[in-house]
C-alpha cells in the first residue's frame, strides 16, 4: 500500500494488527508511541524480524492474522493463574442489582435473576 505519511502507515498497520511491523525508518522511535496493535515491533533497519523469531529474546507465539488488535504475544504472565474477587456492599447492590437482574432474564438465565431480586428482596427486608 502506498500512503502520504509515515503517521498515515502507522493508522494502518493499527487498523490491521499485525504479527510483526518492522518500522525500518530513519527514526523509529518517534513512531512507537503511535503503535496500538501489533504482536511485535521491530525498531529500524537493523531489527530483522528473524532476530526477533530466533534470538532476541521476546517470545515468538505472536498473534497472528490481525488478532494483534485485541491480543498479546506469549508472555510469562500468561502462565500466571489469577482469581478475580467480587464484594458488593447492600448499597452496591441496591445499584447495580436491578440492571444485572433484566440482563439476566434477557439471556434466559432465570435461576441468575432469582438470586439477585431474593437478595435484593433481603436486602430491603435488613433495612
Amino acid at each position: 500500500m502506498v500512503v502520504d505519511s509515515l503517521t498515515e502507515a502507522v493508522d494502518l498497520a493499527n487498523e490491521y494488527g499485525p504479527e510483526h511491523l518492522c518500522l525500518a525508518v530513519a527514526d523509529p522511535w518517534s513512531l512507537l508511541g503511535l503503535v496500538r496493535a501489533a504482536g511485535g515491533v521491530f525498531l529500524g533497519h537493523r531489527s530483522v524480524e528473524a532476530l526477533g523469531d530466533y534470538v532476541a529474546g521476546p517470545s515468538h507465539v505472536m498473534p497472528t492474522g490481525g488478532t494483534a488488535r485485541f491480543a498479546s504475544p506469549l508472555r510469562v504472565d500468561d502462565f500466571v493463574k489469577v482469581s478475580s474477587l467480587f464484594a458488593v456492599s447492600d448499597a452496591g447492590l441496591r445499584e447495580m442489582g436491578p440492571a444485572a437482574a433484566r440482563m439476566a432474564m434477557a439471556e434466559g438465565l432465570d435461576a441468575h435473576a432469582a438470586s439477585i431480586l431474593r437478595r435484593l428482596d433481603d436486602s430491603v427486608e435488613a433495612l
